[in-house]
């Protein structure tokens, strides 16, 4: 099932065409997007992530977002859903058509069931491989046009990557820089475990600032952990208690494999996690 909303309060047929061939998300990627997901008819993190949507938008010298209208637009999907409990709510956002200056921003919300993949690697965990990402830490800072740090809908590289694990035996990635300092996952924040701390990189290594990352520091410091943002290599990965993927649709995901060599087994502590994460939204 899918429920398809539009900036303007109308909704749309989600098996219909609406974007131009010369729309500049379609050419060219030129756009942002985030994806919320919705439990029980309530989204999570929508503040965080209209806040992002919006961080990305100036990154990407885009007018401003109206956040209102978004907001309404992701409602008005939860209201029109007649599917299952748990959806993802994607918001995406180009520029519009090339060429034409009178042209608008394109912009939809549109509701999707989660994944049977998504749900079997909550449950199951996941085989990652870690792949270089071709540039060194510091090149967010030298070379801000890079985007890194914006949700864009440029994602032939992600995809890439993904596929490249398959290849490799693995079901998905974490990125590192040319220094082997880690990154990120083509659509996830990493988290790391050792004793009763987490950790994650920071953004000023080029990274998308994770919305979920934060709800499950925020959760896991109310059930008496320690929470910090610091660089880690892939060596912390290997000999950490856990290694986490955290995103919004896959929630906390453990990774059981790494490049092959299987990791500590991290199962009680991500049922822990994971409870603690969801005792924040009963």
């Amino acid at each position: 099932m899918r429920v398809l909303a539009f900036l303007d309060g109308t909704l749309g047929d989600p098996t219909k065409p609406y974007v131009r061939v010369d729309n500049t998300g379609v050419l060219r990627g030129d756009g942002i997007f985030e994806t919320v997901l919705v439990v029980d008819g309530k989204p999570r993190e929508l503040g965080p992530h209209l806040d992002r949507l919006a961080r990305s938008a100036a990154m990407l010298d885009l007018p401003e977002p109206d956040l209102g209208a978004w907001e309404r637009a992701v409602q008005q999907v939860i209201h029109n859903w007649q599917g299952a409990p748990e959806i993802a709510v994607k918001l995406v956002y180009t520029r519009g058509s090339e060429g034409d200056p009178d042209a608008e921003p394109f912009c939809y919300a549109l509701g999707m069931d989660i994944d049977d993949k998504v749900r079997t690697a909550r449950a199951e965990g996941v085989a990652v491989a870690t792949l270089d990402r071709g540039f060194g830490p510091d090149v967010a800072e030298r070379a801000p046009w890079l985007l890194l740090g914006a949700k864009t809908l440029s994602y032939a590289v992600n995809l890439a990557a993904l596929r490249e694990a398959g290849r490799r035996g693995a079901d998905d990635v974490v990125f590192t820089a040319t220094d082997g300092t880690v990154l990120e996952g083509p659509t996830s924040t990493v988290v790391v475990v050792k004793g009763r701390t987490l950790y994650t990189p920071p953004p000023t290594v080029g990274i998308l600032p994770g919305t979920t990352q934060r709800a499950v520091f925020r959760a896991a410091e109310d059930a008496g952990w320690t929470a910090k943002v610091e660089n880690l290599r892939v060596e912390d990965l290997t000999s950490a208690d856990g290694l986490f993927l955290v995103s919004s649709v896959r929630k906390v995901t453990r990774v059981h494999t790494l490049d092959g060599t299987r990791l500590t087994d991290s199962t009680a502590i991500h049922r822990e996690l994971c409870e603690a994460y969801e005792k924040q939204y009963a």
